[in-house]
């Protein structure tokens, strides 16, 4: 089993920047790709960034440019920094990650309201 608590949510303006943190804990040895999703109200939950154990990233294209994942294995953590923050944002991110034998285990999510 793998557990993983996000956090770094909030409430801020459009233009700023908000920085969420993802810890994984368990059998961390067995996650192999982590990464970040979000769900805004009515709407299904998309993918924002994903980073595999060896680096390799995906974005999706509404957040190219502006988010960036990264990713500290000795700490069993991923991050997810959002710079040029837009009121399209909104919504609430959830981490997840996906083992070898490809099990998903998520996060409780956090919310990420941007203002204009």
């Amino acid at each position: 089993q793998v557990q993983v608590v996000e956090s770094g949510g909030g409430l801020v303006q459009a233009g700023g920047s908000l920085r969420l943190s993802c810890v994984a804990s368990g059998n961390i040895f067995l996650i192999n790709t982590m990464g970040w999703y979000r769900q805004a109200p009515g709407k299904q939950r998309d993918v924002v960034a994903t980073i595999g154990r060896n680096g390799n990233t995906m974005y999706a294209d509404s957040v190219k440019g502006r988010f960036t994942i990264s990713r500290d294995n000795a700490k069993n953590t991923v991050y997810l920094q959002m710079n040029s923050l837009k009121p399209e944002d909104t919504a609430v991110y959830y981490c997840n990650t996906v083992t070898f034998s490809a099990r998903t285990h998520w996060g409780q999510g956090t919310q990420v309201t941007v203002s204009s």
